[in-house]
């Protein structure tokens, strides 16, 4: 369908009567509607008033924004998941969440659904389709994206919600997500929850257009806008946009109009808000005015609310006293560690197969196809990399032999497509994000950082998704194509980081790495593409992800290093005449502590070597460590080689200085005469 726009009058600063018309709903449906608006107001009426004794330290109010939120539960299917932002309470009792585990979660208690680890709507319950705010907000449109992807690639006919709130219609993400939804015809609502104010910043400080809806003819996809405290329209609105979505995919943007009643949250206060205009949105309050509405059309009765009412505040107070009984979480310090990661399978060793002499580039290939066929779930995404084959032809062939479903273009939006991978998890894929650079990765980090790497610790859910990462200089390409940025990842806890060195290692984990059900950054040396040649076993097998490959055995100095650094430390032992023990890291996250233990007991003389800058490399963590646990088996003190502090420089002869080699050699020289 062509793009299209329908603006509505009814936009936040502008009173009306709110016009409701049961026309084509049953008495039963509009009953239902009423009992879903009147929970949650009653749940944050006493949150309030345990906010105001002090029994409770933070309430983000969704009061007098309640009929977009209990619409767009009731117009969706069940299983059709729902992304969510602080004010959406009405879609978590209107998919019947236990409102004692709701609250012990607002209350961080172990009953919740973070173990206490994260606050109030900071998490998902997949058991009831809901994925709670990401406090970057942008992010999440494109989770649902994703999420919306994996229905389209299943045909199972259902769609993905995601609110938004007006104020982060400014981020990048939010441009992303749209785009790509659009491009791909992805089954999405992005709704803008448009109440006035992000914060204290008015619309008028957030954009120039007259409606947020505008933006969607841009994008070429459809935007209605409509009166977000009309439960009525909110629910016939987006059951009608769901049956058609469902039948054609294809992304909408829908904005609601409503109005923040109370502070951003409760300490914020709204004294910058003119009292008029809280006087008038006042007459508008979506519960008041429906109810109203029901009592004169004879849908509703008096009795009937006090029954209600009375039945709920029984239950929030149930609840409530649940929350209050449950203890503070007790620290479990193995436990927290533990659930960082999901459980991962055990290798596959290679057990007498042919191997065949294949250049690093073709293990990679080899890699990425063998994965494919394991695993018919699984969808590339990248700059390039279909018709193309990739800027390095890694996936040269792949188009014609999965189809354009699996082996998917990415429009330039790093970010919604690492967002995507992310969703599709969520809706039982797994995905593979070419970064075309590693340098490009910038543009996705925060949803590396903070989404992909937290959520199984935060609420159990996996994040299958593996990001690779063509990375390293030698090239002569320069500070934006030549970066060795392993380090930024290897700091955050929930990613695993793999940096393979030879084509067999290449191979085995980059399977490992599908076979993982956590995030994965695996690192491929541009420089080692094609000048790195060695067996590789045809057919499926698995390097284990944590063990490090001994390269030699030796007596006089252990070289500790991974990616090109292996290339580096063979040819200094060679030409220096050195009995050195080299050790292979292979996985950076985890480290073989076992493996590094054993060289430096064998020689008692450490170089860490790695081609990233010096400052901040895992170098210094490994030294620290070595330092930290085995300081009596060492006979000096523990040395690095790096590269310059410095962006990498274009030319030749610069970057070669840049580069660790000479600097290596006088370290290894220092060790040895110390």
């Amino acid at each position: 369908m062509s793009a299209t726009t329908t603006h509505r009058k009814n936009t936040p600063g502008k009173s009306g009567n709110i016009q409701f018309s049961g026309s084509g709903l049953s008495n039963e449906t509009l009953l239902s509607l009423y009992e879903q608006l009147a929970k949650p107001r009653l749940i944050e009426e006493k949150m309030l008033n345990l906010l105001r004794q002090g029994r409770i330290s933070k309430w983000f109010s969704g009061i007098g924004q309640e009929a977009i939120s209990v619409g767009a539960a009731c117009a969706l299917l069940p299983d059709e998941v729902i992304f969510t932002m602080h004010r959406n309470l009405g879609v978590f009792t209107a998919r019947d969440m236990p409102l004692d585990r709701l609250f012990c979660q607002w209350q961080g208690k172990r009953r919740g659904y973070t173990k206490g680890r994260d606050r109030s709507f900071h998490f998902g319950a997949m058991e009831h389709h809901i994925v709670g705010m990401i406090s970057h907000l942008g992010p999440q449109l494109s989770l649902a994206a994703g999420v919306a992807m994996a229905h389209k690639l299943k045909k199972e006919g259902r769609i993905s919600l995601a609110f938004t709130g007006e104020g982060a219609t400014s981020q990048g993400e939010f441009h992303e997500a749209l785009n790509v939804a659009s491009v791909w015809k992805l089954p999405v609502i992005f709704l803008i929850e448009n109440n006035g104010y992000g914060l204290s910043t008015r619309p008028s400080e957030q954009y120039a257009c007259e409606s947020l809806t505008d933006r969607a003819a841009g994008y070429g996809m459809r935007g209605l806008s409509i009166d977000g405290n009309n439960i009525i329209e909110v629910y016939n609105t987006i059951r009608r946009l769901a049956t058609e979505m469902r039948e054609n995919p294809e992304p909408v943007l829908l904005e609601c109009s409503t109005f923040r009643m109370r502070g951003h949250e409760e300490a914020s206060g709204t004294k910058y808000v003119p009292k008029e205009l809280m006087e008038e949105w006042a007459k508008k309050d979506p519960l008041e005015n429906y109810e109203k509405w029901l009592l004169a059309e004879g849908i509703l009765t008096e009795a009937h609310i006090k029954s209600l009412k009375d039945r709920y505040k029984k239950e929030v107070q149930s609840a409530v006293d649940v929350m209050f009984a449950e203890p503070e979480p007790v620290p479990d310090t193995a436990e927290e560690l533990e659930d960082m990661y999901a459980p991962s399978p055990a290798a596959t060793p290679v057990v007498a197969q042919i191997s065949k002499e294949a250049r690093f580039i073709d293990a990679i290939s080899d890699g990425l196809r063998e994965a494919m066929h394991r695993h018919p779930n699984l969808i590339l995404m990248g700059q390039d990399i279909a018709d193309y084959g990739g800027v390095f032809k890694i996936t040269q062939g792949f188009l014609d032999e999965f189809g354009r479903d699996r082996v998917r273009n990415t429009p330039l939006c790093e970010s919604a497509i690492v967002g995507i991978g992310l969703g599709l998890s969520l809706g039982g894929f797994k995905s593979m994000v070419e970064m075309q650079f590693a340098d490009f990765v910038t543009c996705g980090f925060n949803q590396i950082v903070n989404n992909l790497a937290k959520l199984h610790w935060r609420w159990g859910q996996h994040a299958d998704v593996v990001i690779r990462m063509p990375t390293g200089g030698g090239t002569g390409a320069g500070p934006f194509h030549s970066q060795s940025n392993e380090a930024w990842f290897t700091h955050v806890p929930g990613l695993k980081v793999v940096y393979p060195s030879t084509p067999h290692d290449a191979k085995g984990l980059l399977l490992a790495s599908f076979e993982d059900p956590n995030p994965v950054m695996f690192f491929e040396h541009k420089a080692l593409y094609r000048s790195e040649s060695g067996p590789v076993p045809e057919g499926f097998y698995t390097v284990e992800i944590g063990k490090a490959r001994q390269i030699r055995t030796g007596n006089q100095v252990s070289i500790i290093t991974y990616g090109l650094g292996v290339r580096w430390a063979q040819q200094a032992a060679e030409t220096m005449g050195l009995d050195a023990d080299i050790l292979d890291l292979r996985s950076l996250v985890p480290l073989d502590y076992e493996a590094i233990a054993a060289s430096v007991k064998r020689t008692n003389r450490v170089l860490i070597l790695h081609e990233d800058t010096l400052f901040g490399g895992i170098g210094g963590e490994i030294a620290a460590w070595i330092s930290e646990h085995l300081f009596e088996y060492l006979d000096a003190p523990v040395l690095r080689a790096a590269s310059l502090d410095t962006p990498v420089p274009f030319a030749i002869p610069l970057e070669q200085n840049f580069f660790p080699l000479e600097r290596m050699k006088e370290q290894l020289e220092k060790l040895i005469q110390y």
